[in-house]
């Protein structure tokens, strides 16, 4: 009885008061910028022939009335990724240097696309998204200040993901939901709140707002590279009376598929345990916060009695509501809402298994890289 009505606590403030995590908003519209700053487009590209191609030409196709150009960074790929990137008269490629010890891959590879970049603006972008023509624009429009609202020193948006096969439907919009969970939208972009967050596939940020933090070597060592910048850009610029944006994407969307369950288990017990700062206690913390959040509510419906059922059932279903609007968004099923106790389940056996990977170290991987 006693954690059945935490459980049916704990939903009742996250619907409620919980910065409406579940609203699956704000979405960016296309717009007009009112002036048109030069913007550099730096693309981190490792072992990404299969994409790249699509890739650089949205970006290289975009309506923006000011100039720009594409730097993309060759981080020493084996699959002839600069190759298939193609030539273009606004496109430069780097060949990537070695890494050195304290780096990420990603961030080492951005490191040298800034180096090489003279732009007051800079856009940094995964290499396996494509944009609408109208979006740079966009992206700029946000990052000036709109009627009564802050300027922003980053606008990051939550790209539209893949979503096609069955381990992509089951767990890919939870991912989202989880994540707006974790650090809800409004509260992001709200200036007087310490929530920072950003989605790394889609970045804009002016370049006095990363000298401001010291660069990106700054945050060299981060696996969570997106929130760590944002966390950072938007603590420096509290003073300044600057802001950050993150949202949703109508406008971009990753092309990279997840044709297996593996494939979605190696995404997420890749950083999960980093996020936890590679804490014993904050995994034990955690793992009985979703076994509360998510556990207890159908064990309640299966086997409580009375008022701990319809307590359950209350907690239950509050929990179904939240998760329908990202459901809508990436167009699937609303009873895939009926299995978030399985999907959950899923999530915490990956975040078990990334602290294992970095007990029996092992680390994180990526790219063929060990961190």
């Amino acid at each position: 009885m006693i954690l059945t009505f935490l459980s049916l606590s704990i939903w009742v403030y996250l619907v409620f008061a919980h910065g409406r995590f579940w609203a699956s908003a704000p979405e960016l519209p296309p717009a007009t910028p009112t002036a048109f700053p030069d913007v550099d487009i730096i693309i981190p590209a490792r072992d990404e022939a299969e994409t790249i191609g699509p890739v650089v030409t949205s970006l290289l196709d975009q309506d923006y009335r000011g100039r720009f150009r594409v730097i993309l960074v060759d981080d020493n790929s084996t699959d002839g990724t600069a190759e298939r990137a193609g030539t273009a008269p606004h496109l430069t490629i780097l060949a990537g240097r070695a890494k050195p010890e304290g780096w990420s891959g990603k961030l080492w590879a951005l490191s040298q696309g800034i180096e090489a970049s003279s732009a007051p603006v800079l856009l940094f972008t995964d290499a396996d998204i494509v944009h609408d023509r109208r979006h740079l624009s966009a992206l700029v429009a946000r990052l000036q200040s709109p009627t009564g609202q802050p300027e922003c020193d980053l606008v990051s948006e939550m790209v539209r993901l893949n979503c096609t096969s069955l381990p992509e439907r089951a767990l890919v919009p939870a991912f989202v939901y989880f994540f707006q969970m974790l650090y809800p939208f409004s509260r992001v972009n709200e200036p007087r709140s310490s929530v920072a967050a950003a989605a790394g596939g889609t970045v804009l940020i002016r370049r006095e707002a990363l000298e401001r933090i010291g660069g990106i070597a700054a945050i060299r060592h981060a696996l969570i590279d997106d929130v760590t910048l944002a966390r950072a850009v938007k603590t420096s610029g509290r003073q300044a009376g600057r802001a950050i944006y993150l949202g949703h994407s109508g406008l971009a969307t990753s092309v990279r598929p997840y044709p297996r369950w593996s494939d979605l288990w190696h995404m997420i017990s890749r950083t999960a345990f980093t996020q936890l700062r590679h804490s014993a206690l904050l995994l034990l913390l955690t793992l009985v916060g979703l076994a509360l959040v998510w556990l207890v509510p159908p064990v309640a419906i299966l086997l409580g009695q009375g008022w701990v059922r319809i307590a359950g059932i209350a907690t239950f279903a509050l929990a179904v509501m939240s998760y329908l609007p990202t459901l809508a968004r990436y167009k699937c099923n609303p009873f895939w809402a009926l299995a978030l106790p399985l999907i959950a389940c899923f999530y915490m056996a990956a975040t078990l298994g990334s602290a294992l990977n970095h007990w029996f170290g092992r680390g994180a991987r990526w790219k063929n890289r060990a961190y």
